[in-house]
């Protein structure tokens, strides 16, 4: 049957009322759905300031440490070489005669001289320049210390170092994990939160764990360090040790752990802001671990949180052991 014109016009309006039907039933709403809801979710999260933009995966927002160390008052230059575990570091600090310090410059070195791929000269070059950088700076010769970390002592090529030291004629200073972790806290303990924190020092050779207690003495204890994993001891018997050495801090001692090391300086420089003193860590789930290290590092702080339930955990950027060294002499 040959359809007329009237007729073909008929058909091709069903044809589009049907199409139409379609669009608006089935498509229009999946295209508003889909389309809309990515629009409104880049909106909502370029309203979120930067200060308070979750990271690592946390919908919390990010914590800050509202605290300024007082500044020294006429105080002295002293320095400090450091004998790690994975490389030696100087430091010069201001220090006035109340103990307020300030850091006025930091070298860190690095791990070739622990790995036996530096000879006695290399050591004896590397020491010198690094003295040199020191007496340059201002410092008088005979304020200039030398500290073997705990962890240090544990590593045979450290002797290496020590010897080229007396050699030099200076004298060289070890520490026990006791003295080292007391010396922590001078450091990276503001004298304000005695009474409710308490310090961590998470070292590639072990860990201490610091507070003062209620006479005023401080007490200090050792655990593994970081490169536990290349004794291959397993997480466990390390989770294990903290998790018993951090439940001995007092229950009053909890509100704040202050953290130094190589460990947590890693995790704080992921969410520094700017040029801030001191930064307040992720929990550990809130990082990925990247690498052996890294990994035995997030167990070990894992341990402390789950001992002490603490939930701020701040990184010091300025201190270091060999400075509360320094704080401890006369």
């Amino acid at each position: 049957m040959k359809l007329t014109a009237f007729s073909k016009i008929l058909i091709t309006l069903l044809v589009l009322g049907v199409l139409y039907f379609l669009y608006t039933k089935f498509f229009r709403p999946a295209l508003a759905t889909g389309g809309g809801a990515v629009t409104e979710q880049v909106e909502q999260k370029s309203k979120v300031p930067a200060s308070t933009k979750p990271s690592g995966g946390s919908s919390a927002a990010r914590k800050t440490f509202d605290y300024t160390s007082p500044k020294p008052v006429g105080g002295k230059l002293k320095g400090v070489v450091e004998l790690g575990a994975s490389g030696f570091n100087s430091f010069i600090v201001d220090i006035d005669r109340a103990k307020n310090w300030e850091l006025k410059k930091a070298e860190w070195g690095n791990s070739m001289v622990y790995d036996n791929m530096a000879s006695a000269d290399d050591i004896r070059a590397g020491l010198k320049r690094y003295i040199t950088n020191i007496l340059d700076y201002g410092v008088d010769g005979k304020n200039v210390h030398f500290v073997v970390s705990s962890g240090a002592q544990k590593v045979s090529s450290t002797q290496k170092i020590i010897a080229q030291l007396k050699k030099m004629g200076y004298v060289v200073n070890t520490v026990t994990p006791e003295q080292e972790a007391g010396y922590a806290l001078k450091a990276a303990m503001p004298s304000s939160f005695s009474n409710s924190a308490f310090v961590v020092d998470i070292g590639s050779g072990n860990t201490k764990i610091s507070w003062v207690q209620s006479g005023g003495s401080t007490r200090g204890l050792e655990s593994y360090g970081a490169k536990y994993y290349k004794n291959n001891t397993d997480d466990e018997t390390v989770y294990r040790d903290v998790l018993a050495k951090a439940k001995q801090v007092p229950m009053n001692r909890r509100s704040t752990c202050f953290m130094i090391g190589g460990v947590p300086y890693k995790l704080a420089k992921e969410v520094r802001q700017g040029k801030e003193r001191y930064t307040v860590l992720k929990a550990p789930e809130g990082y990925n671990a990247e690498g052996a290290k890294m990994k035995s590092g997030l167990n070990i702080y894992r341990a402390i949180r789950d001992a002490t339930k603490c939930d701020q955990y701040v990184f010091d950027w300025d201190a270091n052991f060999t400075i509360g060294f320094l704080l401890g002499l006369k």
